[in-house]
């Protein structure tokens, strides 16, 4: 139907995105810079190996390909990392993203949507995050990305761009068929890093903090399937297509799931152990982290039939055990 730019189309969440645009009939053009994501990944559409902190690749970009709209899920997302390097947090995804909205209103594609985060809202513990709820970034990542979300509220007045914004937590799992899932060198994510201990990848999975006000007393935390993910990512393209306007939408449980209610779940799913240790809470986490989705439900349709602990786990057990990106 139509060119769609995706950048970091080849990371683990883009990759998902091209699929389920190409099977929505569109052809997914990924522009990634391959820092963080996989040539392998890229296999739903045209791939150009570019920089959005090189804005000439990017007028590039748009000149050969025409997309009619712009999927932005290239970031550095590293929350720790953010903190310790600022300024290649607010250069890469900042700079970059303002590249990234000037070639697309320059080449009048007026459609951009964003994959923000949760992290917006900083340390709001204990509490159901709605579209509503107050913007208070801890990290120089989730201020990175309030950043990018005022640039397309400004941008948006002044050329009419418009953009519907995605904000969540943690993604999980895989693409059922196997074709593309989660590879990250390091990893730095609780599913697969528990896959990779009952692997026998690494000695243990540590758990931090078992004194938490929960029912079990680890951290609660929220996560959606990243195949109900992208299918929100390709309803809030229909939506900008039907000239819906500019909308910002929040995808979660509304619940969320304890480590070790994670921890207990891939025992059944996998039938193995998971090696355990114990450790100290860690500066700055939270009790519990969640978002509803109730916007996005009731005026998207969106309906996260796949982010059951199950299905995430089943999904990811299958990927770890046969897919893997080699380049």
């Amino acid at each position: 139907m139509a060119n769609i730019l995706v950048t970091g189309g080849a990371g683990y969440i883009g990759s998902h995105a091209c699929k389920a645009l190409a099977a929505a009939g569109h052809t997914p053009v990924t522009f990634d810079n391959l820092v963080t994501g996989w040539h392998d990944a890229v296999k739903f559409g045209p791939f150009v190996q570019g920089d959005l902190l090189n804005r000439a690749e990017i007028d590039a970009a748009f000149e050969q390909y025409q997309p009619v709209a712009v999927m932005h899920f290239a970031a550095l997302s590293q929350v720790g990392d953010s903190m310790k390097q600022p300024g290649t947090y607010w250069r890469n995804n900042v700079e970059g993203s303002l590249n990234l909205i000037e070639a697309a209103v320059a080449a009048g594609c007026k459609h951009f949507v964003f994959s923000s985060t949760c992290a917006t809202y900083g340390d709001q513990d204990n509490v159901v995050l709605d579209e509503n709820s107050a913007q208070h970034p801890i990290n120089a990542y989730g201020a990175s990305k309030r950043a990018i979300e005022d640039i397309l509220r400004d941008f948006e007045a002044a050329y009419g761009l418009q953009s519907v914004i995605f904000r969540y937590f943690n993604v999980a799992g895989a693409d059922p068929e196997g074709e593309v899932g989660e590879f990250h060198q390091p990893e730095t994510h609780l599913i697969p890093l528990m896959l990779d201990a009952i692997d026998g990848k690494r000695d243990a999975l540590t758990i931090f903090g078992t004194d938490y006000d929960t029912p079990d007393g680890t951290c609660i935390r929220d996560y959606v399937h990243v195949c109900d993910l992208v299918d929100a990512h390709v309803l809030g393209l229909n939506w900008l297509r039907e000239d819906k306007g500019s909308r910002v939408f929040n995808l979660g449980t509304g619940t969320g799931f304890s480590v070790r209610e994670v921890v207990e779940h891939s025992r059944e799913v996998t039938n193995r152990a998971v090696p355990m240790t114990e450790g100290d809470r860690r500066p700055g986490d939270c009790t519990k982290l969640v978002s509803g989705s109730v916007r996005a439900e009731t005026e998207l349709g969106w309906r996260p039939t796949r982010s059951t602990l199950q299905q995430m786990i089943t999904d990811a057990w299958r990927w770890h055990q046969t897919g893997h990106y080699s380049a």
